[in-house]
């Protein structure tokens, strides 16, 4: 009998965690209704019940300071199916997903958010798709849900920027909701960088995809703990992780600016020489300096970005540290 995990990275989400179990526990006993749209159910291969895999619900608690790692250990207690590992502080989601396909059992992992916005009922269509030979079947929103009109315009630039800048193709509104074949799970283990964009990793290891189109709803309780900083951190962490655009940028100004600077000496010079018009333009040298000493420091700034990254991953320190196993000191 094959084996799935469903991995929830949780954190302070003390107040979505009962009606996850429950709707998990519903669709898999057959008493909560799948969306199989742009399936053939007529097709022999969907004749499959979810009573045919055996299931593990593996939530990686990544530091709440909430009743969350309480919430898991009663819920353990009547749902064997639970296993829960504990992080000894809070590392980050990118870091907590890597901790649960560690921890993971499964033939296939299933990773989703605990605040419900990713639709339990769309699990039987991308196990549906993994049996028919797909080792990566994901979600696609075919919107962002409510989300500010700046903030969808932003993320929408981002993958505009990230698509543009890097070899890989990189997926525009698509999160972290997706089936993952033992394969493909064993592939992204190997990627230990400490400093993780998971969303491009997924692309990076490759095997053949699927995607699943669903209209992605609101937080079914509590308040999302990305920040728009968080998201500025881990979209600078997407560009540093995947492409070296920033630096070749970087040059290119300094080469264009150092053109403009030396056309403009040899323009003074000239006209010096021909008219003798005195060396003016105190203003217009002092706007010069404080713009080519920005362009300096948008340079540094970037190189200091990747020269950050350099130091960090030199240290060699671990992703993560499990201060727990279902309730097992590590």
């Amino acid at each position: 009998m094959k084996k799935i995990t469903i991995l929830v990275p949780v954190f302070n989400e003390a107040s979505n965690l009962d009606k996850l179990i429950l709707k998990l526990n519903r669709l898999i006993d057959g008493d909560l209704r799948s969306t199989n749209d742009g399936v053939d159910t007529e097709d022999q291969d969907w004749n499959f019940s979810l009573k045919d895999f055996s299931w593990e619900f593996l939530f990686v608690n990544d530091g709440s300071s909430d009743t969350t790692l309480n919430d898991l250990r009663r819920l353990r207690k009547e749902n064997n199916r639970i296993n829960i590992v504990n992080l000894s502080r809070n590392f980050g989601k990118e870091s907590a997903m890597l901790a649960g396909l560690d921890y993971a059992l499964g033939d296939a992992v299933i990773i989703m958010d605990a605040d419900l916005q990713d639709p339990v009922d769309l699990i039987p269509q991308m196990i549906y798709w993994w049996l028919k030979g797909y080792d990566d079947v994901y979600g696609k929103r075919a919107d962002r849900g409510k989300e500010s009109w700046i903030r969808k315009r932003l993320s929408l630039a981002y993958y505009s920027i990230l698509q543009h800048s890097t070899r890989i193709e990189v997926l525009p509104n698509v999160g972290d909701f997706r089936l993952l074949d033992r394969r493909v799970v064993e592939a992204l283990k190997q990627l230990r960088e400490t400093q993780r964009y998971t969303k491009g990793l997924f692309c990076w290891v490759g095997f053949p995809k699927k995607e699943i189109i669903f209209n992605r709803v609101d937080r079914n309780s509590g308040k999302s703990s990305f920040k728009l900083t968080s998201l500025i951190n881990l979209a600078i962490e997407g560009i540093t992780s995947f492409t070296t655009a920033p630096l070749r940028f970087a040059t290119l100004l300094g080469f264009f600016v150092s053109l403009i600077s030396l056309g403009y000496m040899i323009f003074i010079l000239l006209k010096t020489l021909i008219f003798g018009d005195p060396v003016q333009g105190f203003p217009t040298l002092i706007c010069a300096l404080l713009f080519l000493g920005g362009v300096q420091l948008i340079a540094l700034g970037i190189i200091g970005e990747y020269i950050g990254r350099i130091f960090n991953e030199t240290k060699g320190r671990p992703v993560y540290i499990v201060e727990s196993y279902n309730e097992q000191k590590a």
